[in-house]
Order: structure tokens, then C-alpha cells, then sequence
């Protein structure tokens, strides 16, 4: 029998795995493979994702405490280039929880003790990118120097297909197993539906992955989440090609536009060269 987990709001794949307190060991092996660390307790690490924050009808993924630090992970299988604005907003609410949980006072003339900020998006979208760091100053306009701003934000992308061979992959076995899972759905999507793909998927995992009593245990909340993932990326990418269509659309316009406007001036041209050429005699008159 699959165990039944209510949810308020919706969970993504990604934070359901590592978001979760029972699964704090693959949190806690997720956060040392991305910072060169070798963390054994995982109860050191508190989960503070919030529930009440959305973006496209889900939350943000995955954020916990471990010394000293606020983690702040997103999975995302398409290139989002803003996720420093968003990381930076959502991270402001953060800040705001924690300080009101601590009973600090952000008025007082004493310094407040705040975690160290430490942003991550795992990426494994069809776009061949790389591991790169994203920056809030990447979105500041043409010709501005970035050091006169005084914020930045830092938002490290890591490339976690199976294909790309990220050494993360290596550090972190269920990240791993995660990635494998997520591309072997897309492979089986190509032949049959989506909900058959994940059934497939996790059958045809291996046993000894760890993930994969918990994906069976959870069966139905799983499929339930995949087909939604998938739902949003497919809206997302008709969003964009109904973008680039409107974008060729009002090209077309634009270009139609200017050249009747080039036609009436030559027209002009043509009507002033005329009235010259008659004023001056050159021609009869009409």
C-alpha cells in the first residue's frame, strides 16, 4: 500500500526527495557534494522551505540551515536566466522568517546574526549548458558597470544530466539516481504517455538505488507531480513559442509599416522634385 502524504501546496520531484525531514541524509549528501564538505549528522540540518511562497503554482524548492549557512536549491529543466532576482526574493522572505524566529530586531544598534547565503540551481534541461554562474548584474542594462551597484547576487548552475558526467553526480548518489530517473522518464515519453512513463521509470530502476523504495512508496503522489512538471514545461514552452511568434508577427508588422512609410516619402521626394522642376521652368505646367 502507497503511503498517503497530504500536501497543502504542491511539491516539485526534487524537493519532494531532498526537501523532506526523512530524507534529510540525501539533503545532507546533496550539501556536501556542492560544497567540498563531509557533514555526518543530519541533525544538524534544519528544513526551512516555505510553503506559503509561489512561483507558477509551485514553491520553491528546496532551503535548510547547516552551519551557519541558508541553502537555497531549485531544480529546473529549462535555462532560466533570472534566477538570481528570484533567489534574491525569495531569500529576502527567508531572511525576514529567520529574524522574526530568532527574535532579533533589525532597528536595534546591535548587528544581527544572519546565516551566509548559499544559492544553487540544478539544471538538467534539453539546452547543452554548462556549470556557470549566474549573476544579478548579468540582468543590469547594456553599459552599466556592474561595480557601482552595491548588490550582486551569485547564483551557481550545475548541469546534472546523466550525458554531462557533473562530478556532483559522483558525490552524491541519490542526486544521481534522481538524474537517472528524470531522463529515464523523458526516454519513455518519447513512446507512450507520461504517467505510463513513470511507472516504467521506476520499475525499471535499479534495486539498489536508494530512491527507489521511496518512489514506490509513494507511487501515485510521484506520477501525480511528474505529470504536472510536465504539464508546466510544456505550457512554458508554448508560452515561448508563442512569443517568438508574436516577436515575428510584430517584425513583420514593424517591417511593413516602415516600408510604406519609405513609399510615401519617396512619393514626396518625387512630388517635390516636380514642383521645383515647374516653378523653374524645366517642365510645363499641369
Amino acid at each position: 500500500m502507497e503511503e498517503k502524504v497530504n500536501r497543502e501546496h504542491k511539491d516539485r520531484l526534487f524537493c519532494f526527495i531532498f526537501g523532506r525531514e526523512e530524507n534529510k541524509k540525501w539533503t545532507l549528501s546533496l550539501y556536501n557534494a556542492v560544497n567540498g564538505t563531509d557533514h555526518k549528522d543530519i541533525d544538524d540540518i534544519e528544513i526551512t522551505t516555505m510553503g506559503d511562497y509561489i512561483y507558477m503554482g509551485m514553491k520553491n524548492d528546496v532551503s535548510f540551515i547547516i552551519s551557519s549557512e541558508i541553502s537555497l536549491y531549485e531544480h529546473q529543466s529549462t535555462y532560466n536566466p533570472n534566477m538570481p532576482v528570484r533567489q534574491l526574493m525569495y531569500l529576502g522572505r527567508q531572511y525576514d522568517k529567520y529574524i522574526k524566529r530568532t527574535g532579533q530586531n533589525e532597528y536595534s544598534s546591535k548587528t544581527m546574526i544572519l546565516p551566509i547565503p548559499r544559492l544553487a540551481v540544478f539544471y538538467n534541461g534539453h539546452e547543452d549548458m554548462g556549470d556557470m554562474v549566474l549573476k544579478l548584474s548579468d540582468s543590469f542594462p547594456k553599459g552599466c558597470d556592474p561595480a557601482r551597484s552595491d548588490v550582486d547576487v551569485r547564483v551557481h548552475m550545475y548541469n546534472i544530466r546523466p550525458q554531462y558526467g557533473s562530478g556532483l553526480l559522483n558525490e552524491c548518489k541519490s542526486l544521481s539516481e534522481y538524474s537517472w530517473f528524470i531522463e529515464e522518464i523523458r526516454t519513455n515519453n518519447e513512446i507512450m504517455e507520461i504517467d505510463r512513463a513513470v511507472d516504467k521509470a521506476i520499475q525499471d530502476m535499479p534495486r539498489n538505488y536508494e530512491i527507489k523504495g521511496f518512489l514506490m512508496a509513494n507511487q501515485s503522489e510521484v506520477k501525480n507531480m511528474c505529470i504536472t512538471e510536465y504539464n508546466e514545461a510544456e505550457t512554458m514552452q508554448m508560452f515561448k513559442e508563442e512569443g517568438r511568434e508574436e516577436g515575428r508577427e510584430e517584425e513583420r508588422v514593424n517591417t511593413e509599416r516602415e516600408r510604406k512609410r519609405a513609399d510615401e516619402a519617396e512619393s514626396e521626394v518625387i512630388k517635390l522634385r516636380e514642383e521645383i522642376a515647374r516653378l523653374k521652368g524645366l517642365a510645363p505646367a499641369k
